[in-house]
């Protein structure tokens, strides 16, 4: 199938607009043209410092700026990563990602996180790392060091963007997503849906997603998790759980060959809704109880669910 890094925002615009049944037919017809139809691939999230961070995303329990449940944490040793890398991998997961509250990350801490990747693919799993921005040689130190996916989300469109947050621009993020595009790492960016953004900055997101060449390997579709404390926790702008599924179905349209991720809010996700985001295309989840700060289903509750929808998850 080819890809296009050339769509036009009306275009994006119609997919959303279709008849749903529309949608999810062209959306599941290019899943199974270019996927496993009955397949997911598993990633586990850790957080590996937590809290304390200068930036001011509103929809972020770690922002130093709200107070929230979430305390600051040091960053964790590289045993602690070790020893739960290896229970992710019992667990069936194939990718193990790392997350730090930090706007971007000291060379110090840098050389931390490094051997905690070394600690990762020495169990023979893949490697995601999410620590903020990055320099280029950061990205390049990185990928020496084995790291095999970078998270750095755009989280919505470039218009509205500025109503999320203010402490670094939508440029910052392409920049340090080109860092690690040039260093030679898969990118994983996707955003968030249910922060008050109209349909139109749905596709907007999509569209600079999928206008990037390569397009994004591994593309996040987060449900706004509304966390006491923070800007948004009484935000009254709930995404209702179809709309959910154009955005997931809409994104598998635009980018065939990328892998798109059931993310954060699948706490609050009914089976029922889940089955549709697969049958739309979705084809990733991220497993375990914690996803960062905010619950995430339980393992066993994942499994079911898998057995009752006859889906395997891809092997490590």
């Amino acid at each position: 199938m080819n890809i296009r890094n050339d769509w036009q925002l009306p275009e994006v615009i119609e997919l959303f607009a279709q008849p749903f049944n529309d949608l999810i037919f062209q959306a599941a017809t290019i899943h199974r043209a270019n996927h496993d139809p009955n397949a997911v691939q598993i990633s586990t999230l850790l957080s590996i410092k937590t809290g304390g961070c200068a930036e001011d995303c509103k929809y972020c329990p770690q922002s130093a700026l709200y107070d929230t449940p979430v305390k600051a944490e040091k960053l964790t040793t590289v045993a602690h990563v070790r020893k739960e890398a290896a229970k992710a991998k019992a667990a069936g997961a194939s990718r193990f990602c790392m997350g730090a509250a930090w706007r971007s990350p000291k060379d110090r801490d840098l050389d931390n996180v490094i051997e905690m990747v070394k600690a990762v693919k020495d169990l023979g799993l893949e490697s995601c790392c999410t620590l903020g921005m990055l320099t280029k040689p950061q990205a390049a130190k990185l990928k020496d060091a084995g790291l095999d996916y970078y998270n750095h989300n755009i989280d919505t469109s470039p218009e509205y963007y500025g109503n999320i947050i203010t402490t670094r621009t939508f440029q910052d993020r392409l920049d340090t997503l080109q860092h690690v595009r040039d260093a030679g790492m898969k990118t994983c960016c996707g955003g968030i849906v249910g922060m008050g953004e109209s349909t139109t900055d749905r596709a907007g997101m999509l569209l600079v997603l999928a206008n990037m060449n390569p397009q994004p390997e591994s593309v996040p579709i987060n449900m706004l998790v509304k966390v006491e404390g923070t800007p948004f926790s009484n935000l009254e702008s709930p995404v209702s759980s179809l709309d959910f599924v154009r955005t997931i179905a809409a994104a598998r349209i635009l980018m065939p060959k990328s892998a798109v991720r059931l993310s954060a809010g699948r706490e609050e996700m009914s089976d029922e809704m889940q089955a549709l985001c697969f049958l739309a295309g979705a084809n990733s989840i991220f497993y375990g109880e914690k996803l960062l700060t905010t619950p995430n289903p339980q393992t066993n509750e994942d499994m079911q669910l898998f057995e009752k929808l006859g889906i395997t998850a891809l092997a490590v």
